[in-house]
């Protein structure tokens, strides 16, 4: 008689992949109910039980801090930026970044929000009187700036040539275009400029013609 084969068992996930796996199905919860999330909420939509989080998390708030460090991430920016084809228009390629980009701050600023008027307050940065000690290192976030403008950068080099500035200054012009529009607030008369208004006047200015006034 023929011995079956023996079934192995499938490997199972890694920390690293279970803590990703509940915080991507966490996120929209924590950017619909906030802090008031509760983690039976984040099992079911997850599709485990409410004890595997307690074996990737401490706690729901270490759950909301992971949370908080994915929303503000920029790896899933930067992938939609290098997805962009470089074969595409100047205008159509940026046109592009700018909705990758407005949909990350969008994100992040859902899922911050909602966790901070709902009272969550861990993670945040120590107030002014704090030691230098007690604040977190900026490193981060300047790479992830960094980051940001060389994507940026990388859809602009076809056109390298054709601008008066170099490359990276008009990679910076284009974020400080793009996140003033979106973090600064208006009224509703003075609309804030359009993702086409924005391109149009970082490649040719504001003026009627081109040279100077």
């Amino acid at each position: 008689m023929t011995t079956p084969p023996s079934r192995r068992r499938a490997p199972g996930m890694s920390v690293e992949q279970r803590r990703a796996m509940i915080v991507a199905a966490a996120l929209p919860l924590v950017a619909e109910y906030g802090a008031a999330v509760t983690t039976g909420q984040i099992a079911r939509a997850a599709g485990i039980g409410e004890a595997t989080i307690f074996r990737a998390f401490k706690d729901k708030d270490e759950v909301l801090d992971a949370c908080v460090a994915e929303a503000i991430g920029t790896d899933h920016v930067l992938r939609e930026l290098a997805s962009v084809s470089l074969d595409e228009p100047l205008a159509v390629r940026l046109t592009e970044a700018a909705e990758a980009l407005r949909a990350h701050m969008e994100r992040m600023g859902t899922v911050i929000g909602a966790l901070h008027a709902s009272g969550h307050r861990r993670g945040r940065e120590p107030g002014p009187g704090a030691r230098d000690g007690d604040r977190p290192p900026r490193d981060g976030r300047t790479e992830s700036a960094l980051a940001l403008r060389n994507a940026v950068v990388e859809l602009l080099e076809p056109d390298r040539d054709a601008f008066r500035l170099s490359a990276e200054k008009v990679a910076s012009a284009f974020l400080g275009l793009l996140f003033t529009r979106l973090q600064t607030p208006m009224p509703e008369a003075d609309a804030p400029l359009t993702p086409d208004e924005l391109i149009d006047v970082l490649l040719h200015g504001t003026l009627h013609h081109s040279g100077r006034a």
